[in-house]
């Protein structure tokens, strides 16, 4: 009788290993998935609290919210408990993975810029008082008009980014493809590559990719802390894209976006990346609104099992 090899003694070691703990080899966890995510806009139509969007975001199956920051601000000035509203969102198995603000941190303007800078760093902090991780960093106020560097955006994105240090909220930067001043993934990964910070990252979106004439292999080139987040959607094949506004998003699967493509290469780049579902959409805005966040969510999914499958 001859020894066992090397590759039988693995074998072996391997399943008395699996065995010792209880789980057979065909019960192996799978690869890592998506988390889903809602962003409050797909339902703004509504007119819902932040409260009441936390219900059907938990309601619908999601498990993650993305909450404006206008929406958390009514809610507080309302009377309602930041402290209360984190207790809400953890009891129905949910996270606050990013949020929507729109300080215009990009501005020239010195002494608009430092209000901004102000208003950016009471906003990250809110949001960490609720258990909220990002918040979206997009170029409001300079979508036209503003001549701007990349070295200067990645200079006040620096600055966001350390006032985000203190609060533990992390700005994402945002490009719009309709901006005069950051419009492409392309510029926005220069940004995050130049800023120089460990925690810099950039918020993709779907739409957006397309408006800004970023194509869709982009993705593939950076890595999961560069992507953390990602804004689902869909776009249909008219109007054109130069015309095209984000009231004509539609659901994931709708529309002609390669999604399986953007979406295989984000699992190869970050397998746990967050899909957070954001259009605008004034037509899904009729109906019951818990109804129209499973739709979305069920498109959503169908696309991305698709893909992390493939």
């Amino acid at each position: 009788m001859h020894p066992p090899s090397r590759r039988q003694l693995f074998k072996a070691g391997t399943l008395a290993a699996i065995t010792a703990s209880g789980v057979a080899p065909a019960q192996q966890p799978s690869a890592p998935g998506f988390r889903y995510c809602l962003n409050t806009a797909t339902l703004q139509g509504y007119k819902l609290g932040i409260v009441e969007l936390v219900e059907t975001a938990a309601k619908a199956g999601f498990q993650a919210i993305e909450p404006w920051l206008n929406q958390i601000t009514q809610y507080v000035s309302g009377g309602g408990s930041l402290a209360d509203l984190r207790k809400r969102i953890a009891d129905r198995g949910l996270t606050v993975e990013s949020a929507i603000a729109f300080p215009q941190w990009l501005v020239n303007d010195p002494a608009k810029r430092s209000t901004a800078f102000e208003q950016a760093r009471k906003e990250m902090d809110l949001v960490a008082q609720i258990g909220g991780k990002r918040i979206a960093a997009p170029p409001s106020g300079v979508t036209a008009g503003t001549d701007l560097t990349l070295l200067q955006i990645a200079e006040r994105y620096r600055t966001l980014l350390e006032l985000g240090d203190q609060s533990g909220a992390v700005p994402e930067l945002e490009f719009w493809g309709q901006s005069a001043n950051l419009h492409t993934l392309a510029e926005a990964a220069f940004v995050i590559v130049q800023v120089n910070h460990p925690k810099a990252c950039v918020l993709p979106d779907v739409y957006h990719l397309y408006k800004g004439g970023s194509g869709s292999f982009g993705i593939r080139m950076l890595s999961g802390q560069a992507i953390q987040v990602l804004h689902m959607n869909d776009y249909p094949s008219t109007p054109a894209r130069e015309t095209i506004t984000d009231r004509d998003r539609v659901f994931p699967g709708d529309g002609v976006a390669p999604l399986q493509q953007i979406l295989g290469d984000l699992h190869r780049v970050n397998p746990t990346a967050v899909l957070s579902l954001e259009v605008f959409n004034p037509e899904y805005w009729k109906g019951d609104p818990l109804q129209t966040a499973k739709t979305g969510l069920a498109k959503m999914k169908t696309i991305a099992e698709n893909a992390h499958s493939g």
